[in-house]
């Protein structure tokens, strides 16, 4: 047992709509005491590669609170420049979210999602991109784009700790664990990217294998809390819309 969990059990995994208000598509992400706040912003505009194709465009962008962690860190805008881990990550959820989407679907317009680590606790990257799909999905509904969403796409860490494996990593699991693998799944069971580093110890073939599977499934939860996220924000919405005319209504 570790903390109080099974070795494949998920953390504590809180998805919480409409956090902030500006944004089309708002989700704060919570796998257990790491939380990444999710904003979806839509834009009429493409990038210049994507212009007169009749397909939209998906980019995100990723970065940490300076005391997201024990200790303060600076801002990256501070020193000038993005750290190769920044760029690293916001790629992968990019791509992660590229592959959730219907581009054709979208019409020519962009959505950036901006994913801000408030506090980290191992698998910011995984917690970004299981919420970010979400914040997407509720900019694309918004928009009268909802039919371009795909099914859910969600990511989580596992790994191999003292030979024995680990699904979705904390902090200390994961400074200290001889494997370290990032997993990105679709609801088809499909896998849209895979990150694997030995640590301290190379692994073999039939551990990827049951690391990946033990992913998989972890992963599967993690669609099944995205979908109830989208459909309760959903139902709010058309609960608001449906008071806002009754209200209109008895104006008249």
């Amino acid at each position: 047992m570790r903390q109080g969990r099974q070795t494949d059990q998920l953390r504590s995994v809180v998805i919480t709509t409409d956090f902030t208000d500006h944004p089309e598509g708002s989700v704060l992400c919570c796998f257990g005491r790491t939380r990444v706040l999710c904003t979806a912003t839509a834009e009429e505009k493409v990038p210049s590669h994507v212009k007169n194709s009749g397909r939209g465009w998906v980019t995100a962008e990723y970065g940490m609170l300076p005391r997201a962690t024990h200790t303060r860190s600076d801002r990256e805008a501070a020193k000038g420049k993005q750290q190769g881990r920044t760029q690293e990550i916001q790629r992968l959820i990019g791509r992660s979210l590229r592959a959730a989407v219907d581009l054709v679907a979208m019409g020519e317009r962009q959505i950036v999602i901006d994913c801000d680590v408030l506090q980290a606790d191992g698998g910011t990257r995984t917690a970004a991109i299981t919420g970010a799909y979400v914040a997407l999905g509720i900019a694309l509904r918004r928009m009268q784009r909802g039919s371009a969403m795909r099914p859910p796409v969600s990511a989580v860490s596992v790994g191999l700790l003292k030979g024995e494996l680990l699904v979705d990593l904390d902090y200390n699991e994961d400074s200290t664990a001889d494997v370290d693998l990032n997993v990105v799944s679709n609801a088809a069971g499909e896998l849209l990217e895979v990150q694997g580093t030995a640590e301290h110890k190379p692994f073999t073939p039939a551990q990827l294998a049951a690391m990946v599977e033990a992913a998989t499934r972890a992963c599967s939860q993690l669609h099944l809390a995205q979908q109830v996220a989208l459909d309760e924000c959903a139902a709010r919405d058309l609960a608001r819309h449906a008071a806002a005319g009754a209200s209109g209504g008895k104006g008249r």
